[in-house]
């Protein structure tokens, strides 16, 4: 069997096939063995990370000044060149910290894709080498990247097109996580790995990405309750198109060694 960057440099030189309908099918099945505990294990997680900021930020400043503190936090900063740093770094380092748990979400779509049994330590599975560092990196990498051009823009008063370009990088990352936790990648070739899959079937992509972010925000709008189910889709959908492009690859290596083999 190919390598995950040979049977990338395959797809760079003769490009692959999804069928949309196929892709969707197989993720809107997977999601349904998978939405009612990962949305009650987000759940539990916002919950203990609210508990944990508020009763850090009590522990602090003092219990009576915790909900102006909390508050004051929510309104946006003035965009000035210290805010920006701050919020670029700050961000950056969260979201990579947690990158690790958003990529058990992927985990958790494969075992129930294979029939395996999944547990709440399943989320927590990519937080051990090697791939805590990679997607660490990819992440910190990607989110720096996202919010340097974001503050950039928004001081300068362009806040739509920052967020544009935000959501252009994420959707040339569709494929950057899968790549690191089942195809093996350090961090800078999933990256790349992820640009030229997307780049070999934009529009198919497009499509996908753009159905899976339409899920996210039908979930915000069913007042923030719905978001706990319908983030998870969009995850078993990046699944499901992955799965979709490596297994036909890997098809066509059978079929490549059995024709060598006849010769």
């Amino acid at each position: 069997m190919k390598s995950t960057l040979a049977q990338i440099e395959n797809i760079k030189n003769n490009g692959y096939s999804l069928d949309f309908s196929t892709v969707f099918d197989h993720a809107f099945e997977n999601y349904k063995k998978i939405a009612l505990y990962s949305a009650l294990i987000i759940f539990l997680v916002c919950v203990v990370v609210g508990v944990a900021a508020v009763i850090t930020v009590a522990s602090i400043y003092g219990l009576e000044h915790a909900p102006k503190i909390i508050e004051e936090s929510m309104k946006p900063s003035p965009p000035t060149l210290e805010n920006a740093i701050i919020s670029t770094i700050g961000i950056s380092l969260i979201t990579a910290i947690f990158a690790p748990f958003g990529a058990g979400f992927f985990k958790m779509a494969d075992a129930a894709d294979k029939d395996n049994e999944f547990k709440v330590s399943t989320m927590f599975y990519y937080y051990k080498a090697p791939y805590f560092g990679q997607l660490f990196v990819a992440t910190l990498i990607i989110s720096a990247i996202n919010n340097i051009i974001a503050n950039s823009l928004e001081s300068a008063g362009y806040v739509f097109i920052g967020a544009g370009i935000s959501i252009f990088i994420n959707y040339f990352m569709y494929f950057m996580v899968p790549l690191i936790v089942f195809g093996n990648l350090k961090a800078v070739d999933a990256i790349k790995g992820s640009i030229t899959l997307v780049g070999k079937n934009p529009l198919l992509i497009f499509g996908l990405f753009i159905l899976g972010m339409i899920g996210s925000i039908v979930g915000v709008v069913a007042c923030g309750i719905g978001l706990f189910f319908t983030v998870i889709f969009n995850t078993s959908l990046i699944y499901a198109t992955y799965y979709g492009i490596f297994t036909k690859e890997q098809d066509e290596d059978s079929i490549d060694a059995i024709g060598q083999s006849d010769l």
